[in-house]
């Protein structure tokens, strides 16, 4: 019961976080080299879109797992 509770409440908070941030960016490295003991690295930034209906589905389930979990 109380694993159900706390994954309800992380599904509701990440959902809260994708309506509100909408994208999510990061940073890979695509090329290195090393010619004469220089090291050269090149970084590239990513955005991921955060899907509205995922954020809203997120937040669904998470209210359902809270209440459906209630014993009466």
């Amino acid at each position: 019961m109380l694993v159900k509770k706390i994954v309800a409440i992380l599904l509701i908070v990440a959902g809260a976080l994708g309506l509100v941030y909408r994208q999510v960016s990061y940073t890979t490295k695509t090329h290195e080299a090393n010619v004469a003991g220089i090291e050269l690295s090149m970084k590239e930034r990513e955005t991921l879109p955060i899907p509205m209906w995922a954020s809203l589905g997120a937040i669904g389930i998470g209210v359902l797992l809270l209440v459906v979990g209630k014993p009466r």
